[in-house]
């Protein structure tokens, strides 16, 4: 690590320790304990969520998942290109049983057949995954609208202290002038 790089790490870090806006010295410790916290709050929720998630859906629709999943993935993609690969050079070599011959009649209905149920097993668990992120962004909502009105308390008692502090600092102010003038 060069010089450079090293002061440019060592003033993040530095700047990292202080609260955003509120110039709060905050120590490593601290911040990682305020790290784990904020990942544990995450998790119970998506936990939360999973299990009812679990408990609302039921065992077809979670069968759609499955398919689904395994549909939309690369794995299937290169399943089906082997076996469309094999069926084909089965089918065309000379010292083999042509099942299907040229043109592959069968394999165009086999292809048919998949699509055709595949694609509304897709798109069920397409809607449900959307109806799924529509309840995570009404909770994501409520926690930002909660945090919000947390955020806006917190600014009026800073604001009612802040008026405090002047007052106080007037009083003082006042008091030393009093003292200059005897």
């Amino acid at each position: 690590m060069t010089k450079k790089n090293y002061f440019i790490k060592k003033n993040n870090i530095q700047d990292a320790s202080k609260i955003q806006g509120f110039d709060i010295e905050i120590n490593q410790t601290d911040a990682k304990r305020i790290d784990r916290l904020v990942d544990n709050y995450e998790k119970s929720i998506l936990t939360h969520l999973d299990e009812e998630y679990a408990r609302k859906t039921s065992w077809s629709d979670r069968i759609a998942d499955r398919i689904a999943s395994f549909g939309g993935s690369w794995r299937f993609i290169i399943y089906f290109a082997v076996f469309l690969i094999l069926w084909i050079i089965w089918n065309t070599l000379p010292f083999t049983y042509h099942f299907d011959s040229q043109p592959f009649i069968l394999l165009n209905l086999c292809l048919s057949f998949i699509a055709a149920f595949q694609a509304p097993v897709i798109m069920m668990s397409q809607n449900r995954q959307a109806a799924r992120d529509k309840h995570e962004s009404i909770i994501d909502f409520a926690i930002n609208y909660k945090s919000e009105q947390e955020i806006d308390d917190m600014q009026s008692h800073l604001h009612r202290i802040e008026g405090e502090l002047i007052e106080i600092k007037l009083l003082l102010l006042a008091n030393q002038l009093k003292k200059q003038e005897v």
